[in-house]
C-alpha cells in the first residue's frame, strides 16, 4: 500500500513539474517582416565603435532570419541607437598591483519602432553590457587584447538586442 502511494505521489509530482515547463515563444508582432538598422550614433571618443556595433547587430539579425534587412523607407520596423558609453578599466590585480584583468562596459541608447503601427515596441536609455578579459595568461588560456574584449562585448550587445526584439527578453 505504501509503495503504491509513493508511486502515485511521484507520478503526480512529475505531471505537475511537466506543467511548469519553460518555453521561449516570440513576441514579435506578426505584421513585422522587415527591419532597418541605421548606423548608430556615437557619443564616445572611440573610433569606429558605432560602426562596429551597427555591423554586429545587423549580422545578428541576419543570422536570426526572423526579420529581413531592408532600407529604412521600405522597413516595417526600425532599430535606432546611439553608443553613449564605453569604459575599459582595470578589473583585477596581482599582489604587486599589476593589472591582470580588464572589464569593458558598453552602454547604448536603443529603440525598436513599429513603423506600420507607428509605436515604439521597446526602448532602453542605458542598455549596458560588460565583459572581462585577462591581459596575462591564466590557466593555459592565452592573454587577450582590448580589441578582442571589445569584439566580445559588442557581440553580447548584438545578441541581447536581437533577443529583446524577437523574444521579448
Amino acid at each position: 500500500m505504501r509503495g503504491r502511494s509513493l508511486a502515485v505521489a511521484l507520478a503526480g509530482a512529475l505531471l505537475a513539474a511537466g506543467g511548469c515547463s519553460y518555453t521561449v515563444s516570440g513576441v514579435l508582432p506578426g505584421h513585422l517582416k522587415t527591419i532597418a538598422i541605421p548606423v548608430f550614433g556615437n557619443n564616445t571618443v572611440e573610433f569606429r565603435l558605432a560602426d562596429d556595433v551597427t555591423q554586429a547587430i545587423t549580422e545578428a539579425f541576419q543570422a536570426d532570419r526572423r526579420l529581413r534587412l531592408v532600407r529604412e523607407q521600405d522597413a516595417d520596423a526600425v532599430l535606432r541607437g546611439t553608443v553613449v558609453g564605453y569604459r575599459n578599466q582595470v578589473f583585477g590585480y596581482t599582489a604587486e598591483e599589476r593589472a591582470t584583468q580588464y572589464e569593458i562596459v558598453l552602454v547604448v541608447q536603443v529603440a525598436f519602432r513599429d513603423q506600420i503601427k507607428n509605436r515604439v515596441l521597446w526602448k532602453e536609455d542605458q542598455l549596458a553590457v560588460r565583459t572581462t578579459y585577462d591581459v596575462v595568461s591564466v590557466g593555459g588560456a592565452p592573454a587577450r587584447t582590448e580589441t578582442e574584449g571589445r569584439a566580445e562585448v559588442i557581440q553580447k550587445l548584438a545578441d541581447q538586442i536581437v533577443s529583446r526584439t524577437v523574444q521579448g527578453w
